[in-house]
């Protein structure tokens, strides 16, 4: 016969699951452990899955081992589309800098400044002939719009973000197509300080990815140091420091250099699919909407060239642990009662070439958008220790933060209040889907300790230092687990988030049939 104390500790423990599962018949899952997160991470950052780039055969085991998780924790597929099963095609475009002839001239005189210089091409190969160069500085002004005359130009733009348009600033992707629109011969990005230009180099000498739907690379374009852009200004007989503290105003105006250029590019093109994997855990009603965890299973793949001693970019913080993470919560909710909801995980592809995945899933998506009531983004996980305070990156923009906060709560988590997190908002899958109004945030312990993260960022991350290491941090990774099977199963069932909660999120009720 049990004592009073083990009575007791029971009584408490039925409590804590009513408090949080607002259902005395629900069952908790057993919290997930440090262990449980590391296999998969020591797998899927393995050099047999060469780094998970996609269109590799990395990217074939990644999948089949993901699907293969799901399956067998008793999921099915969630692509919702007979002609294609847990995989749901991403066509893509790819294109690797093949080789380029570079001439700046003044006048008649050829400069030999050609270094620190790489271009890329849309097609086979692209030529720009004895055209004018123009400084844009960070390309638009305070409205937005193009800041000078770039036609039949070679344009100069800056990489960062205007520090005259505060969170809101353009990526320089949509600035620089903005001078092409504007009839820019070319645009040369310049990467000034906080890239350093080997890392540019391989970005561009790599496999650039895109998705082909959105295929509006320009004519030529290509990257130049700043240390390139000063030669160019020290040719021309202009200041280039004063120049460029000119370009942080919003009233800039552009510097045309008596320069010309000439700019031949070849490029390697290839076409070819790659895929999110999609599951699905159904809930007793499909018709009240639905929850959506998600995370990015892609890395960079073979990041250093022929004859380095590691050659492989793993990824197993970025985001083999935030993968780990979805096929533990997908195992543990699966052995619960039924929910009210139906929950998605989903596993996308190319985040590390611009959300590629993510703003696939959000043009096509296996459920309508305005019936995902909260979509859960994982990347990046395995940094924070045990205990650490729950961030939210989405913090103020959904009306979400109080019940996240609840159930972090009802753990014992403490909670980081400040929006510091916001500043990688842009950064991650999520915000694919938050651009379509999707209620979706990030949370968890990673992001609350802004030196912590830096100090990642810093040093292994994107690189092949970033492995599966002996003694890597994943407390905090297993505990914000716990924490994201709590989250879905408060968002999944009605005792704990009511068909009057989702109608206050979106706005119309459901129908009241379709929820009982």
């Amino acid at each position: 016969m049990p004592d009073k104390c083990s009575y007791f500790a029971g009584f408490v423990a039925f409590l804590f699951i009513v408090s949080v599962t607002g259902s005395p018949g629900a069952v908790l899952a057993q919290d997930v452990s440090e262990d449980d997160i590391r296999g998969h991470i020591e797998i899927l950052a393995n050099d047999d899955f060469s780094g998970r780039m996609p269109g590799t055969e990395g990217e074939t085991k990644t999948l089949e081992y993901i699907a293969n998780q799901w399956n067998k924790a008793g999921l099915v597929s969630g692509t919702n589309d007979p002609a294609h099963p847990w995989y749901a095609p991403v066509q893509m475009v790819q294109r690797k800098h093949f080789g380029q002839t570079v001439r700046f001239a003044k006048g008649n005189r050829s400069l030999s400044i050609s270094d620190e210089i790489i271009l890329r091409s849309h097609d086979s190969s692209a030529a720009v002939r004895n055209a004018p160069v123009v400084y844009t500085g960070y390309g638009v002004d305070a409205q937005g719009k193009v800041n000078t005359d770039v036609s039949g130009k070679i344009a100069l733009l800056h990489f960062s973000a205007p520090p005259f348009a505060g969170e809101d600033g353009k990526s320089f992707v949509e600035r620089r197509k903005q001078l092409s629109d504007a009839g820019a011969a070319a645009v040369l990005t310049i990467f000034d300080g906080s890239f350093p230009w080997s890392r540019v180099l391989s970005g561009y000498t790599g496999r650039s990815i895109n998705l082909q739907s959105k295929d509006t690379a320009l004519p030529l374009d290509g990257a130049v140091s700043g240390a390139f852009v000063k030669r160019l200004f020290n040719s021309a007989k202009m200041n280039w420091s004063e120049t460029k503290g000119d370009a942080g105003k919003a009233d800039f105006t552009g510097r045309n250099l008596p320069l010309n250029a000439s700019l031949l590019a070849s490029t390697q093109v290839y076409r070819f699919p790659s895929y999110n994997v999609i599951a699905k855990l159904p809930g007793k009603n499909p018709d009240a909407g639905a929850i959506l965890m998600l995370g990015h299973w892609d890395h960079i793949g073979i990041c250093r060239d022929e004859g380095a001693e590691d050659r492989i970019c793993n990824g197993a913080v970025d985001n083999a642990s935030g993968i780990a993470v979805l096929i533990e919560a997908a195992k543990r909710l699966a052995k619960e009662p039924q929910h009210d909801r139906d929950i998605y995980f989903m596993g996308t592809t190319a985040e590390e070439q611009g959300l590629l995945g993510a703003y696939a899933y959000a043009e096509n998506s296996n459920i309508p958008l305005k019936d995902i009531v909260i979509a859960l983004n994982i990347d990046t996980i395995a940094i924070a220790p045990r205990d650490a305070k729950v961030a939210i990156i989405g913090r103020g923009e959904t009306s979400l933060d109080p019940a996240i906060e609840y159930v972090a709560r009802k753990l014992g988590r403490d909670i980081e209040s400040s929006k510091d997190a916001n500043a990688f908002i842009r950064r991650q899958d999520g915000w694919a889907l938050a651009a379509k109004g999707v209620p979706s945030l990030m949370v968890g312990g990673s992001f609350a300790d802004m030196e912590l993260l830096q100090k990642f960022l810093g040093s292994v991350y994107h690189g092949p230092e970033d492995e599966a290491v002996a003694g890597m941090e994943l407390g905090g990774a297993a505990q914000d687990t716990d924490l994201h099977i709590a989250l879905a199963r408060h968002f999944a069932n009605f005792e704990t988030y009511s068909a009057e909660d989702w109608a206050r999120q979106t706005g119309p009720e459901p129908d009241k049939e379709s929820v009982e």
